[in-house]
């Protein structure tokens, strides 16, 4: 996400470059690329009027200091702006002090509801809560049996309630469900409750009043959004006329992951007010995160997400194993092939590797990396792990064995070529060369050099 108007805001910046004070005629240009950025990634055109002129007035007359060039100083006033529209804090999870508290899920049908209140349920246990989900969408049977299949695939509690298959239903069911919900998961000793309810194709007066009288049964301590991304100024409209009648408590934006142009995120937050307190980024039910604005505004201006990386790599990945293995690379011994096939495993745990580099900042050693992004063979960490897996336990220990006969007979076996056997025996070789020297004096202080590399070169005074 964002891709596009990270490269369009870099390209901006350039016009700045070399210049000693920011005047009317050298800020022009810039301001005129960092509006087309924006309307070009589908930010509301009310928004980016508001955007530009804010960032011209703090721009203008701008001296430059020792610490700052006017290229950095536009930087860190668009960074600033970006934080100030999407709220300087991640939103805070709203519960009620009488238990349960209840979530009701606004929105569309096609945005992602049923998967987006499953991906809650799985966060709010991982967070010591004991969620209960119920569906009200009395209308499409695949909608309830959509909620049950994710609820058993994230082991959560459900309530299904019983509906005559015969008789056509309406928002008196819907309100039975609800209030029959409530009181099981009290019962069951559920602290929060996740109503999904019925979506439209489009905004209709019965789908507005059904949530309006359940707003007024359940008195819910959170009333979230899902707008699909993809979908743009669409998602924009469709989120004012929720918050127009509900008051929306918060915004869930899903398919972040997908070539979203990110101006929903900066739109709903301006049109609405509601914050935007959790993220889609993938279809897995752990695919889901809390919005923290600081973060995806480093994203958009090209600084990565290292703290959203570092928080995945500390769930996700096993210590020990990783401390095991960094160990033995680093010393004189190497590594074997089992043990790569174990990193590869350990590093799938974070998610596709395209979701991981996009989190890299896009200066130093990493630049360019947002452009090889698109060309990333998932399958390719698939089918080396298929290849490891159909050698010996010896030859995993000592590659140095595998011969031209045992390449063949492993191409085989894993379905693959000669030559892909060999391209991963010549990686594999490199990356205990690079590890071997990383470990030594020498490459210890390479290893440095290249940290401080990784520094991003703007510079913001607070």
């Amino acid at each position: 996400m964002f891709e596009t108007l990270s490269e369009k805001l870099q390209r901006s910046f350039k016009a700045l470059r070399g210049q000693g004070t920011i005047t009317d005629e050298n800020i022009a240009e810039a301001l005129r690329e960092i509006r087309i950025a924006l309307i070009e990634a589908d930010v509301s055109l009310a928004v980016v009027t508001d955007l530009v002129e804010h960032i011209r007035l703090r721009a203008l007359g701008t001296q430059v200091t020792t610490a700052l060039s006017p290229s950095e100083q536009i930087v860190k006033i668009v960074h600033d702006e970006l934080i100030t529209l999407l709220g300087k804090d991640a939103a805070r999870f709203r519960t009620s002090s009488q238990p349960p508290s209840v979530v009701l899920m606004a929105g569309l049908q096609g945005g992602g509801k049923t998967t987006t209140s499953a991906k809650l349920a799985a966060w709010l246990k991982k967070a010591g809560h004991r969620p209960m989900l119920v569906s009200v969408d009395v209308y499409r049977p695949a909608a309830r049996q959509q909620l049950r299949i994710v609820a058993e695939s994230i082991s959560a509690q459900l309530y299904e309630g019983t509906l005559d298959p015969d008789v056509v239903h309406g928002t008196a069911d819907v309100l039975r469900l609800a209030k029959e919900a409530k009181r099981e998961a009290a019962n069951f000793g559920c602290d929060i409750l996740i109503v999904d309810t019925a979506g439209r194709n489009q905004i209709a007066a019965d789908l507005m009043d059904e949530m309006a009288a359940l707003k007024k049964l359940l008195n819910p301590s959170e009333i979230l959004f899902v707008a699909d991304a993809m979908t743009g100024q669409d998602a924009v409209a469709s989120a004012k006329a929720f918050h127009s009648l509900l008051a929306l408590t918060g915004v869930i934006l899903t398919k972040m992951d997908g070539d979203a142009r990110g101006g929903a995120a900066l739109s709903i937050r301006h049109v609405t007010g509601a914050p935007i307190k959790f993220l889609g980024t993938g279809e897995r039910p752990d695919a889901f995160e809390p919005f923290h604005p600081d973060r995806i505004v480093s994203r958009i201006m090209g600084m990565g997400d290292i703290a959203t990386l570092l928080e995945r790599a500390e769930e996700k990945l096993d210590k020990g194993k990783t401390g095991q293995f960094a160990s033995k690379a680093l010393s004189g011994e190497g590594f074997s092939l089992d043990d790569f096939r174990d990193q590869l495993r350990q590093i799938k745990k974070m998610g596709s590797m395209k979701s991981i580099m996009k989190m890299l900042p896009s200066v130093g050693p990493f630049a360019g990396m947002a452009q090889a992004v698109d060309n990333v063979d998932e399958k390719q960490f698939n089918r080396i792990e298929t290849i490891i897996d159909s050698m010996t336990a010896r030859e995993r220990r000592d590659h140095e064995i595998i011969n031209g006969s045992r390449r063949k007979r492993i191409a085989r076996g894993s379905g693959t070529t000669v030559q892909e056997v060999n391209n991963l025996l010549r990686q594999y070789a490199q990356m205990r060369k690079m590890f071997k020297s990383m470990g030594s004096g020498t490459g210890l202080k390479a290893q440095q050099r290249m940290m401080q590399q990784m520094q991003p070169k703007q510079r913001f005074g607070r």
